[in-house]
């Protein structure tokens, strides 16, 4: 199955399950704000749900090469994603940061209006540090959560291509 297909049916299925259970559950009467209900979709969490599901829900595949090899990528729906899309494409070279992560500098700072709860990064997460406006690709899982760091998406690698990758390349998805 297609990435773009299973990234569609992925994101399809938990909202069709939430519908099926709201109106099972239903007494008939219209809920009190029945926009929400539907249109938020899976960006909308509960108290009981951790912030890092809301921050890796996806928003938008991207196309991604690592050193010239494509791999699987999505950015979520975050305001500092969406500021983040409007800067693609983009080519960076990439350095080790800490053994953790490679980085690199992007060419201006991202709005972090809005931002989502802090969530510690994940190998694989594509992220924003903020007081130092660069863009970070872990590909080990990062320390503890930390507002100053905004996860934008995540990459589909291997841990091993992402750890020795020189240079990121990053478009929107056609």
């Amino acid at each position: 199955m297609k990435s773009a297909a299973r990234h569609a049916l992925v994101r399809a299925v938990p909202a069709a399950a939430l519908l099926l259970a709201m109106t099972a559950c239903s007494d008939g009467s219209p809920p009190a704000t029945p926009s929400s209900a539907v249109s938020s979709g899976p960006q909308e969490t509960s108290a009981s749900t951790a912030p890092s599901d809301t921050t890796r829900s996806t928003g938008m595949d991207i196309r991604v090469t690592l050193d010239g090899r494509a791999v699987d990528a999505t950015l979520n729906d975050s305001p500092a994603a969406r500021d983040f899309a409007e800067l693609l494409p983009l080519t960076l070279d990439l350095e080790d940061f800490h053994q953790t992560e490679r980085v690199a500098d992007l060419p201006r700072k991202l709005d972090t209006s809005g931002a989502p709860e802090p969530a510690a990064a994940k190998a694989g997460d594509l992220a924003y540090y903020a007081p130092w406006g660069n863009l970070a690709l872990f590909y080990r899982d990062g320390p503890s959560a930390n507002a100053d760091l905004l996860i934008l998406g995540h990459i589909d690698a291997d841990t091993d291509q992402m750890a020795r990758a020189d240079r990121i390349t990053i478009e929107a998805a056609s």
